[in-house]
């Protein structure tokens, strides 16, 4: 399991929320996968704010409680909501050294670079919000062990898990609603690779 922290040079995804933070636009975040045809990313979705966020996530927020830390938090838009509903002992970490540095300008108190598997992190949380697609970090179905040893580790009596992550079925769907696997597909679909790109950073 991947416990790197990125530096600005390899960090797309950091270039492109600094633009945004900075100037309110950015060039386009292209997303590339073996799995699927060359998408974007919309950064705005990234700066959010609690009444634009879908359901589950105002669902997470709501919940999360007590200690909290707040798993690969980009931007920060989930800090800032909580700061919001009177909840400030959020500790925000992201891998993305950009990223802190917006989250720190946009008045997150607690915000740090570092990979959730890294055993410089210390703590016993209430709360473990690992939003947006927040799974993704555990990468594969075999590494699930390994990453419920790492949360058991962080977690407080009693404490709580609140993940989301994106359902891929839709690549496999047929016309007729079914889903189509072949030998080709000897993983769980929900395991996938992808690369960013934005502008000359990739």
């Amino acid at each position: 399991m991947n416990k790197t922290l990125l530096t600005p040079d390899k960090d797309p995804m950091g270039h492109a929320i600094r633009d945004f933070y900075q100037n309110r636009q950015t060039q386009i975040l292209r997303i590339f996968s073996p799995q699927f045809e060359e998408d974007e990313f919309p950064i705005n979705h990234l700066f959010r704010t609690f009444d634009e966020m879908p359901p589950v996530e105002q669902k997470a927020l709501t919940l999360a409680e007590g200690q909290i830390l707040d798993v690969g938090a980009g931007s920060g838009c989930h800090t800032l909501a909580l700061y919001e509903m009177g909840k400030k002992e959020v500790d925000a970490i992201d891998i993305s050294e950009l990223s802190v540095e917006v989250m720190r300008n946009r008045g997150i108190n607690s915000v740090k670079q570092l990979n959730f598997f890294d055993a410089s992190l210390q703590g016993k949380y209430d709360t473990i919000l690992m939003l947006m697609n927040g799974s993704g970090i555990i990468e594969t179905l075999e590494n699930l062990p390994r990453f419920f040893d790492r949360a058991r580790e962080l977690l407080a009596p009693n404490g709580s898990i609140l993940m989301d992550s994106s359902d891929l079925s839709y690549l496999y769907e047929q016309e007729d609603g079914s889903l189509l696997f072949t030998e080709e597909d000897n993983h769980y679909f929900g395991e996938i690779e992808f690369t960013l790109q934005y502008g000359d950073v990739k």
